[in-house]
């Protein structure tokens, strides 16, 4: 079998998705074609979004991957998608089926009746809808509602990418706690090691800080206690004394942050 001789660059990749190949609802794990900012060629992104759909625009950061098979794959660490604000790119989101009771003739009728302010009027107009041929109050409501889900999820996806989480956690994030994540998030970050396979006390704890959390905060010091009884049974132990883990010095453990954690009972 051929080998493959590939160059990993860190770089920056925006455009506007023609067509989403491939999406798992499950994990957010997504396949794009991007007509991108510099590019010829469609560029194949491989990466991970809550949700995604044609026509919307794209800004992400990660590496491209250049090999001997033909076209180009950019692989996003992060990945942060945006209403359209293009006739195109609004017609074409409209017409993908994200917004309920949206297809693509009412996309078309949308366009033509509201042009690039069609995303205002149903967000803050929705009564307005109406005026278009064959959209009733239950299409109209139906369509508020979808855009007004579309919107929460971008908002909570900027939130996490703020605080330094990976589109990929941050996916897994929105998928466990909804509509509830930034609460979560700002009252006990430590919930994530607990509650989402694959997030740590250390990932939790850089989340923690970053949320200015107080390295004395009781929800640290109950997660950074649990973080090294769960070490200590990995090492084939069933317990620790109160007193052996009070008496724990920088070094016993594979982490410092759960010696200040410690340090704090």
């Amino acid at each position: 079998m051929p080998s493959l001789t590939a160059t990993i660059t860190q770089e920056a990749l925006a455009g506007l998705v023609e067509r989403v190949t491939y999406h798992n609802a499950e994990n957010g794990f997504c396949v794009l074609r991007l007509r991108a900012r510099g590019h010829r060629d469609l560029v194949t992104l491989v990466g991970h979004a809550a949700v995604v759909s044609a026509g919307e625009w794209i800004n992400a950061t990660g590496g491209g991957a250049k090999d001997r098979t033909p076209g180009q794959q950019f692989r996003a660490k992060f990945l942060k998608t945006a209403a359209p604000t293009s006739i195109d790119g609004i017609e074409r989101y409209l017409a993908s089926g994200m917004i309920r009771g949206i297809g693509p003739v009412y996309a078309k009728k949308l366009v033509r009746a509201f042009g690039e302010k069609v995303f205002d009027v149903i967000e803050a107009g929705p009564d307005r809808l109406r005026e278009v041929d064959g959209i009733g109050a239950v299409r109209a409501g139906r369509s508020t509602a979808a855009w007004s889900e579309q919107k929460a999820v971008r908002e909570i996806m900027l939130f996490l990418h703020a605080h330094g989480v990976g589109t990929a956690r941050a996916v897994r994030i929105f998928k466990t706690y909804g509509a509830e994540a930034i609460q979560v998030m700002s009252e006990n970050p430590y919930r994530l090691a607990r509650d989402i396979r694959g997030i740590g006390f250390k990932t939790a704890d850089a989340i923690a800080m970053r949320l200015d959390i107080e390295k004395t905060a009781m929800i640290r010091v109950r997660a950074g206690i649990s973080y090294a009884l769960s070490e200590t049974m990995d090492e084939g132990h069933c317990g620790l004394p109160r007193t052996n883990l009070r008496s724990l010095r920088r070094g016993c453990w594979k982490s410092p942050v759960t010696w200040y954690a410690l340090h704090s009972i």
